[in-house]
């Protein structure tokens, strides 16, 4: 099937000296982006990359990982991005429960984060005297091969690997490209971090349109003048992947209509756009601002709405469904609901990921049958809540304890069982808030050794969890409060306002 990487490799054929990608280091054309991605291409076809193969990607922000990621595809292998800001032993979990068998870095990463990978890392800086033409061809992706591997925080406590598939993340991608009007004078900022999979249509949709991607230093990203000067500097006319929690903070600048001046088009999606609707945000996005929705197993996005100038505040709207998706509102025997009626979001189309990689009873729990499709039709349960209406689907939060924190989907169990790994700890409960701008963050109920100081806590979360997951707060209890049944009750920790004992 044609990837995305055809498509680049198109445009360096029909315009080769157009720019590509734009680094703080300087530019690369689009010839020579698609001759790094071949080059590299054949030498991990050389070393053995090909179908089912997934290839860990640990390299920091720039055109390294662009190629590299690239460069997977093209050989007929599935990708797993790392961040290699992460604490080494988070990576080393994502890379176990990945299955990589094959990693691409530098040689100072490879050897700094020791990530547990057999073989000999293929590193960027020194691949090897393999060029482009010298390795065996590589196998065409299938439309139901793997293309990547993502994420989210597990219900065990441990991260589960979703399995994503190439008609998924090739029909998402020319759908962003096709229904967002993208083009060759698309100038897009990279925002989202790598590892996650917002990263991946924050990188490639803009090249697959011919446009140009710009990469910066994510610390850039994070102070306002500098992300303005960014977009002043580079004409950025595009944001594809911003939270409601980004935006929210350049809101709050002094300037904030000038740092967003000049873009055409601001996507928005990982949490509930609402509370910046709500403060009169929509005034400051110049040009088309979108709400997306959808869960990392149903390949990033299943649906979005437009917002308009003047939004409606009093619901939390998302819209509806993307090319090739269905969306279904489900009751608990798996009926429709009454129209206008609250139901449980199922997903189904060609976005729907394989499942999740060794575990097949949470993937048989998550992925259903789909009771009103053709044969072999399958759902993902979402456990989100919705109803329908004239704009499309009205979102009302989860059903579950998952929680979204700055965009990334939570299981406050993953926060618990890192707690209980400290000596000092003896219960954990962790519970979510949410404060006055309309941000979720969580609370971490402790019992233990109260001598131990929250920022001990901090710092042993820290060797294992990224940034999303820290608890803002640490109320220490003698004893967590039980219901009848014995179980600890969490409703009894989120009404007490985390109030100290």
């Amino acid at each position: 099937m044609r990837t995305f990487v055809d498509d680049i490799a198109a445009h360096a054929a029909h315009h080769p000296g157009r720019v590509a990608v734009t680094t703080p280091d300087g530019e690369l054309t689009y010839a020579e982006l698609a001759a790094r991605i071949e080059a590299l291409a054949a030498v991990l076809r050389f070393r053995g990359a090909g179908p089912e193969v997934v290839c860990a990607v640990a390299v920091e922000r720039g055109v390294d990982a662009v190629v590299a990621m690239a460069a997977v595809v093209r050989s007929g292998a599935a990708f797993l991005g790392l961040d290699p800001e992460q604490p080494a032993p988070r990576l080393a979990a994502l890379v176990r429960s990945g299955g990589a068998g094959m990693l691409l870095s530098r040689s100072d990463l490879a050897a700094r984060l020791d990530l547990p990978i057999a073989g000999a890392p293929v590193l960027l800086d020194r691949p090897g005297p393999v060029g482009a033409g010298d390795g065996p061809a590589g196998a065409e992706p299938q439309e139901r091969g793997l293309a990547y591997v993502s994420h989210t925080s597990g219900t065990t406590g441990e991260p589960s690997a979703v399995l994503v598939e190439h008609r998924g993340l090739d029909s998402y991608l020319r759908f962003v490209v096709r229904d967002y009007g993208l083009g060759p004078d698309t100038v897009a900022l990279q925002v989202a971090p790598l590892g996650y999979d917002a990263s991946v249509r924050d990188t490639f949709a803009p090249l697959l349109a011919g446009g140009r991607l710009v990469v910066v230093p994510r610390s850039a990203l994070l102070r306002p003048q500098e992300f303005g000067e960014v977009v002043r500097s580079e004409g950025v006319t595009a944001l594809l992947s911003v939270t409601p929690s980004f935006l929210s903070f350049l809101a709050g600048q002094p300037d904030a209509a000038a740092l967003l001046a000049g873009l055409r088009l601001v996507v928005s999606s990982g949490e509930s756009l609402r509370p910046f609707l709500a403060a009169g945000g929509r005034a400051l996005v110049p040009g088309a601002l979108v709400n997306q929705y959808g869960p990392t197993e149903c390949t990033m996005t299943s649906t979005r709405y437009a917002v308009p100038a003047d939004p409606d505040t009093a619901a939390d709207l998302i819209g509806t469904p993307i090319d090739g998706v269905v969306v279904r509102l489900l009751d608990a025997a798996l009926a429709p609901v009454p129209e206008g009626s609250v139901g449980e979001v199922y997903i189904g189309g060609t976005g729907v990921a394989r499942g999740y990689r060794g575990r097949p009873a949470r993937t048989a729990e998550c992925f259903v049958p789909d009771p009103l499709g053709p044969p072999g039709a399958r759902l993902y349960r979402t456990g989100d809540l919705a109803r329908g209406g004239p704009g499309g689907l009205a979102y009302l939060g989860r059903g579950d304890r998952q929680v979204k924190i700055r965009g990334y989907r939570v299981d406050p169990a993953e926060v618990e069982g890192a707690l209980l790994a400290h000596a000092a700890v003896t219960g954990a409960v962790v519970t979510s808030d949410t404060d006055a701008q309309g941000r979720v963050f969580l609370i971490a109920h402790v019992t233990g050794d109260a001598a131990v100081p929250d920022t001990a806590l901090r710092a042993h979360l820290g060797t294992t969890l990224p940034p999303h997951l820290m608890p803002r707060r640490f109320v220490r209890l003698a004893e967590l409060p039980t219901t009848r049944g014995g179980k600890a009750d969490r409703r009894a920790l989120a009404e007490s306002g985390g109030t100290r004992s």
